[in-house]
């Protein structure tokens, strides 16, 4: 690609993130940037529901309405937590704190998890309900099952291939070696974990029921 050649970030980031990250450098934070924190968030979402033991009660349609209404503005809540936190491990890492750069590289770096919602889409019309709810293997045809193997890889890959384009990402608008983008890339997502598990406990003492109990 040319460095006139006209960049097209949802697509170019999968391959020359870096080139994406430099050229969004300079823009404010869009409804790109949003939407793709939403879609994140849904699919993150669908995939907790996926592999928890959820209710045997809960229906395909319950949790697909669940983690579209919730799943975005999680999404978007978290995305903004977690630029939070990387921008202040930016600078003490020697980068320097600019927070449009770091809300880009987690939303264009998460455009492969954004883009399991096709994944999942496409699994759906295959095998139908159990793509969605959690239903015990030996239940399952050698088919069905087959698919959701697949599946669960494919979505473990994109979400892989999201972790390296954040480090590329980090790496690219700090001016760090990769080695310690991933560094810091580790020390933030701990951080957020940490930062959420406390806010769910705050949460549950001072609003009791609102955070609900782990599936049994």
């Amino acid at each position: 690609m040319s460095s006139t050649e006209q960049i097209r970030p949802l697509k170019d980031v999968w391959l020359k993130p870096r080139r994406v990250f430099r050229e969004l450098a300079a823009l404010p934070i869009g409804i790109t940037d949003y939407l793709l924190a939403a879609a994140q968030g849904a699919a993150t979402s669908v995939m907790v529901y996926r592999i928890q033991v959820a209710d045997p009660h809960t229906t395909a349609g319950e949790i697909l309405a669940s983690s579209f209404l919730l799943g975005p503005a999680g999404g978007v809540a978290s995305l903004y937590l977690f630029a939070a936190i990387y921008a202040r491990l930016g600078i003490r890492a020697g980068g320097k704190h600019v927070r449009n750069q770091v809300f880009h590289v987690l939303a264009y770096g998460g455009v492969p998890v954004a883009a399991s919602l096709v994944l999942w889409a496409l699994t759906a019309l295959l095998v139908g309900e159990p793509a969605i709810v959690n239903t015990p293997s030996a239940s399952l045809d050698g088919f069905v099952a087959f698919v959701l193997r697949v599946q669960l890889g494919a979505y473990l890959l994109m979400v892989f291939w999201s972790v390296v384009l954040q480090v590329m990402g980090f790496s690219e608008i700090w001016g760090l070696e990769t080695r310690k983008s991933f560094g810091v890339w580790v020390v933030g997502q701990f951080a957020a974990l940490l930062a959420i598990l406390f806010l769910s406990f705050v949460i549950a003492i001072l609003f009791p029921g609102i955070v609900p109990s782990a599936p049994n």
